[in-house]
């Protein structure tokens, strides 16, 4: 349904070099760079990042990432932790959003 997302953030610089290591185990790579706006893919950028140009205050927003099997999600959790990431939830099946979340 979506075609890509695009995020704000307050640091692109520090944002970018923590997704290009957390999406590399998902076969995503950094596919376009204009400086502070970049974007991951794996033939396409579907997912953006970019400098804060709003006013107010930030708020969390949920993510999640499709991975083609559990190794991939389990690199992938293993990166993000590595590379900082607060853990809220170590990864699980969820069976009650659909089978493979």
């Amino acid at each position: 349904m979506l075609d890509h997302i695009a995020l704000q953030v307050a640091d692109p610089a520090a944002s970018a070099a923590f997704y290009d290591r957390v999406l590399a185990p998902l076969g995503s790579t950094r596919l376009l760079d204009f400086g502070q706006v970049i974007g991951w893919g794996t033939t396409q950028p579907r997912f953006w990042i970019g400098p804060v140009t709003t006013e107010g205050t930030a708020r969390e927003l949920h993510v999640a990432f499709a991975a083609a099997d559990r190794t991939q999600v389990e690199a992938f959790f293993a990166a993000a932790v590595a590379a900082g990431a607060e853990v809220l939830h170590a990864p699980r099946v969820r069976p009650e959003y659909h089978a493979a979340y």
